[in-house]
């Protein structure tokens, strides 16, 4: 008889036990791209924009050495779509980003909600909502708003905060994890 249980074990247990060992594990991993330099590393980015319609999958880092050209591509990926303008992406950021999505073991994109932002978008959306930041570190291409439709935000953030290499904000309702290069924090439900 099969139903669904291995010995006592169900699935959502096996999956919580997997969930709790990759986190577990996970501080570990910020050291990872240090580590394995010289030994094949490379860094890779995947994303789409629902706004702009465009889709990303590159890699950005072979062997110690960010590629300029890939650069250029994801600073332009990442403008503000309302204004068009773009600005040179921390790459801290994107290196966080790149890092959750591999420890969530995923391979699709993730939906780009939020890169960079001008004073003007940011103005805009601080007009209208409370949850924008004054300061946002997104007007100094220091952040991401990101969505994958396979992880809650609650899998999202905990994968990203445990890179430990910056801010994490959960928004449950809106459905989006906030990742950014600024100081180690965390907020949201």
């Amino acid at each position: 008889m099969t139903d669904n249980k291995l010995i006592g074990v169900s699935r959502r247990g096996l999956l919580g036990a997997f969930v709790a060992t990759t986190l577990v594990a996970a501080p570990t991993y910020t050291n990872a791209f240090g580590i394995l330099r010289g030994a094949g590393d490379i860094r890779r980015i995947r994303m789409y924009s629902g706004r702009t319609g465009e889709s990303m999958d590159t890699i950005y880092w072979i062997e110690g050495e960010y590629i300029p050209e890939v650069m250029k591509e994801i600073n332009h990926f990442m403008r503000d779509w309302r204004s068009d303008d773009s600005a040179s992406m921390d790459m801290r950021t994107i290196d966080i980003m790149a890092a959750a999505h591999r420890l969530m073991d995923v391979s699709e994109p993730y939906m780009l909600l939020s890169g960079y932002r001008s004073a003007r978008t940011n103005a805009m959306l601080r007009s209208r909502s409370g949850g924008v930041a004054r300061n946002s570190l997104h007007m100094k291409g220091q952040a991401a708003d990101l969505r994958l439709q396979s992880r809650s935000v609650g899998q999202m953030a905990r994968a990203a905060a445990a890179c430990a290499s910056g801010g994490v904000g959960k928004y449950s309702r809106s459905n989006f994890v906030h990742m950014d290069c600024g100081p180690v924090r965390t907020w949201g439900g």
